[in-house]
């Protein structure tokens, strides 16, 4: 079985991913450096947002790697935050990287 990578570096790996792909990122809330949930707001720059937050467990990559799932499509600012601060009281270290992609592209692929 192999260890998961923990939350503080795989939001940064993934901050340095979006910039190099042309899109800019940055980690909005800072939760458990080892092992808080990570969410992903795409900002669309039209006004618009999608939210990822993880997958169910039965969908994680082999391997230890995270999975992602779109929990919103084309939603306003205010419905995300609504639905961040949902989650945040649930679980209060979790993180939050926002992206800005014009054409919505969460850069998730590997």
């Amino acid at each position: 079985m192999s260890a998961r990578v923990t939350s503080d570096f795989w939001a940064s790996a993934y901050v340095r991913r979006c910039q190099i792909e042309g899109a800019y990122a940055l980690v909005r809330k800072r939760g458990s450096a080892e092992a808080g949930a990570i969410f992903i707001v795409v900002d669309r720059l039209d006004g618009t947002n999608d939210l990822y937050g993880p997958a169910p467990q039965s969908e994680a990559e082999e391997g230890g790697g995270r999975a992602f799932e779109r929990t919103l499509e084309a939603a306003d600012g205010l419905t995300v935050e609504e639905r961040l601060k949902r989650e945040a009281r649930f679980d209060p270290d979790l993180w939050i990287v926002v992206v800005e992609d014009r054409a919505g592209d969460p850069h998730l692929s590997v």
